[in-house]
């Protein structure tokens, strides 16, 4: 009996000191943007997202203000919350919008020891349908899938075969935002040019882990700089997740890997605390309808000036982490 309790014990301080060990990030971040140089009396309509609460990050928004009221409104394919802002008539020919967050972000981890948090490890059809099937320029059939059955050979479980595509897309991508064709998530774009930026090397990865009968999604929110306390964060960083019955959701991020590849193993199943996601999906209808295409991915402000996606905007985004006495101060 008591060697059962003394084993018990064991086994409880080795998951509390894994779970002691996942790191928490706090910080404000402001989402903020100007519409510019808007014609006068014409109607204009604004989309922009909104950060979420989850098992990873917890969110308040501290203030959201704009010239225009804003409206929270709710994307139903995959869940998204978003703002919305429209006049009938513009008055300014500059319209300023900023929502500021307070976020505390926890590092996802999920493999081996790693595991302070357990997931519901099923998928309901919609789910199902939603992770598994095709996007506009992420196709699950012909060339990415005839690489994924390569790169598969000879592994007989679902993880493995998810490390395989792992593998193959940190090999066989480079980080270069050169040229034409980046940052759009186009798999064949990817397949041939073999670079892009976090949006190519995830789109890949889905394609042929999708292809494989393994459910991804793609995620969108912001990196914040692990180096820095407060700065301007210059633009989106996106990951991706694969689910696995055993495990539930598991993380990866192949292009921080490539980036610091001393980290490889490291983001095969783990997200830092460095971030704060936004948005997940891709070839999103919003809330109200746009009168545009769907949106490819949805991070930046969207915005319509006569039933036409109107595009000169100015973002700003930032970030400050709050230090402990900021805390201690605010709770006295």
């Amino acid at each position: 009996m008591l060697r059962k309790l003394a084993l018990c014990c064991v086994v409880f301080l080795v998951v509390a000191s894994v779970a002691s060990a996942q790191t928490t990030r706090h910080f404000t971040f402001n989402y903020a943007f100007t519409v510019k140089n808007v014609p006068p009396g014409q109607k204009v309509r604004v989309w922009f997202p909104a950060a979420h609460s989850d098992s990873y990050q917890e969110v308040r928004v501290i203030s959201a203000k704009g010239d225009l009221p804003l409206k929270k409104t709710h994307e139903s394919r995959f869940g998204n919350d978003i703002y919305f802002a429209e006049a009938s008539k513009s008055r300014a020919e500059d319209m300023h919008f900023e929502v500021v967050y307070d976020i505390t972000r926890h590092e996802h981890l999920t493999l081996g020891l790693n595991r302070p948090r357990l997931e519901n490890a099923s998928l309901n059809q919609k789910q199902m349908k939603e992770f598994l099937g095709p996007d506009k320029l992420v196709p699950i059939t012909g060339l990415p899938a005839d690489l994924a059955v390569k790169v598969t050979a000879g592994k007989s479980s679902q993880l493995d075969r998810a490390h395989a595509i792992y593998d193959y897309v940190f090999a066989n991508m480079s980080y270069d935002k050169t040229g034409k064709g980046w940052g759009r998530g186009d798999v064949l774009y990817a397949c041939d040019a073999k670079k892009g930026n976090c949006t190519d090397f995830h789109s890949l990865f889905i394609a042929m882990a999708r292809s494989q009968s393994i459910p991804s999604r793609f995620e969108i929110g912001f990196q914040i700089p692990p180096d820095q306390h407060s700065s301007q964060v210059p633009g989106y960083h996106c990951w991706a997740e694969f689910f696995n019955s055993e495990n539930g959701w598991i993380p990866v991020d192949i292009s921080e890997a490539w980036k610091h590849q001393q980290k490889k193993d490291y983001f095969f199943g783990a997200h830092d605390a460095d971030r704060v996601q936004f948005t997940v999906g891709r070839d999103l209808k919003l809330n109200p309808p746009q009168a545009g295409e769907a949106r490819n991915y949805f991070i930046y402000p969207y915005v319509e000036v006569e039933g036409k996606e109107y595009s000169n905007i100015a973002n700003d985004f930032s970030f400050a982490d709050v230090m402990p006495e900021q805390t201690t101060k605010a709770g006295e």
